[in-house]
């Protein structure tokens, strides 16, 4: 099955140097992407491709925010997330992007959307954790208006609050993560399942510090992967963010770059939907590496994860898991 990449050079209006999030990471990542590599110039999307996911009152109030920013200087929404001038648009073509993607997943074609700001932070009704819009979920909302079910697949070292939040109560998406327990933001624990018809259809399987590429992959081959097929979805989109790499700055994760490589072919040979991956997050040096096994696994490469065994406590999470207790049907 053929790839392509969807990245272009819009995003850099949204940049702070100097913060974790910046277009230098992004410009650091694109270096893992093959020369040869397929790329499309990213679109945007609308404000009512945004308004299926987010209030009108957040909408305009980021991009009234960024209308208020003095040229070249960043305003922050909180702590952690940042507005500039040129924000607002910066976002909408991570959020076209996303979209892109998933539509070319649908014609039959993987594809990663190499974009920034991320997104899965990111509620319907407010912008946190470096995420002003959220990519995915704005991307799985238009793709539901012309397809029954999506699975999302978030491999990011922080929990997508914002994209659980947007499907909590629906069972046409199934939202698996996988993240690092206890850290921002806070959420994304095993009792989190979802609500009213979407009871089931969330799972999150936190995992400790120092956990490694036996425990994520123990996770997918026996978690994820079982729901994904039972799930039967029409398209798979990973929250592809990379900062559970071992040389990361915000996480005490332990994966490789080939580890990355190992999870993207597990998912390829889990389901015949294609993929549709987005950028979330990833900040280490090794960042480029991890883009080049993911887009390797894509165009037919196969990765094992690295050493050891998996811990005892992401065993015991697995088993929970596997006796039934997040049981899903088509």
């Amino acid at each position: 099955m053929p790839y392509s990449v969807v990245t272009g050079d819009f995003f850099s209006a949204h940049d702070a140097p100097g913060h974790p999030e910046s277009q230098a990471r992004l410009d650091a990542a694109l270096t893992g992407v093959p020369t040869g590599a397929r790329r499309i110039a990213p679109e945007r999307a609308t404000v009512d491709d945004l308004a299926r996911v987010h209030t009108k009152r957040h909408i305009e109030g980021v991009r009234s925010f960024g209308r208020e920013c003095p040229p070249g200087r960043a305003r922050y929404l909180d702590p952690d997330t940042y507005v500039t001038a040129g924000s607002f648009d910066a976002a909408l073509y991570a959020a076209g992007a996303a979209w892109q993607a998933v539509e070319r997943a649908l014609d039959g074609e993987h594809c990663f959307a190499l974009v920034r700001p991320p997104g899965h932070h990111a509620a319907p009704d407010r912008a946190m954790g470096f995420c002003l819009f959220n990519n995915v979920a704005v991307a799985t909302a238009k793709a539901l208006l012309s397809i029954d079910r999506v699975a999302v697949v978030d491999w990011d070292l922080h929990h997508g609050n914002g994209t659980e939040e947007a499907f909590y109560t629906s069972d046409r998406v199934l939202y698996c993560s996988v993240h690092q327990a206890g850290i921002f933001p806070g959420t994304g624990w095993p009792e989190e399942r979802g609500a009213g018809p979407g009871a089931g259809y969330t799972v999150n399987v936190p995992l400790v510090s120092g956990s490694a590429g036996a425990d994520y992959a123990l996770v997918f081959s026996r978690v994820f992967v079982p729901m994904l097929r039972r799930f039967e979805p029409d398209v798979v989109v990973v929250s592809a963010g990379q900062d559970a790499l071992f040389d990361d700055p915000l996480g005490s994760i332990r994966l490789l770059p080939e580890d990355f490589g190992a999870l993207a072919g597990m998912l390829v040979d889990a389901t015949p939907a294609p993929l549709a991956l987005v950028l979330e997050g990833g900040y280490g040096r090794s960042h480029a590496g991890a883009i080049g096994a993911i887009l390797a696994a894509l165009d037919g490469a196969r990765f094992s994860p690295a050493g050891g065994g998996a811990k005892a406590s992401t065993r015991h999470l697995v088993e929970a898991h596997a006796v039934g207790r997040h049981a899903v049907s088509p």
